[in-house]
């Protein structure tokens, strides 16, 4: 049975790992394949425990089936550039292990995230998807979250150093 707890830094490598799985499948012919093979997850996931242990301001939930963790959820205030929207809620990632897919963990996730953002007083949630990735768009739109028009760029740095600028839209919805 897949419960929720609170995610620390002592979770990073599994949070990294998982990130990184479900890159290399979901994002298949979206992200350039050279991009999806260079990701290190050793390396991300020191770089994650010291953001984690520095965290103020956002909450991560991990989801755990026995002992291991199979998805994470990262929400908080909504990040408008450099600046935080203190008045709007943002689910700013959340991946679940493409092993357990179809399971129900990235729905408890996402449910265990609107929970607390709605009680933490956040009228509204938004979150950022590539516009390519249709099965995370439905996934959302099956929980309530319906695009608002919002178009942006996520830049994704290549092995050579060169940037592919992806294409996101942003999806919005009110807790409860």
């Amino acid at each position: 049975m897949v419960t929720l707890r609170p995610g620390g830094p002592d979770d990073a490598y599994d949070i990294v790992r998982i990130n990184a799985a479900a890159w290399r499948r979901a994002y298949v012919g979206m992200v350039p394949d050279d991009v999806l093979a260079a990701i290190d997850v050793d390396r991300r996931a020191q770089r994650h425990r010291q953001r984690m242990a520095e965290e103020r301001t956002h909450e991560t939930l991990v989801a755990v089936d026995g002992e291991r963790i199979v998805g994470y959820v990262y929400f908080g205030p909504y990040r408008d550039g450099e600046a935080l929207d203190l008045s709007i809620g943002e689910v700013g990632a959340i991946y679940v292990d493409p092993d357990t897919w179809g399971t129900g963990a990235g729905r408890l996730l996402m449910e265990g995230a609107l929970e607390r953002l709605a009680g933490s007083g956040y009228p509204e949630v938004r979150l950022w998807v590539l516009e390519a990735n249709d099965a995370a768009r439905g996934f959302y739109a099956h929980l309530g979250f319906q695009p608002d028009g919002a178009r942006s760029t996520f830049p994704v740095r290549r092995p050579d150093g060169s940037v592919v600028d992806l294409i996101e839209v942003r999806y919005a919805r009110r807790p409860g």
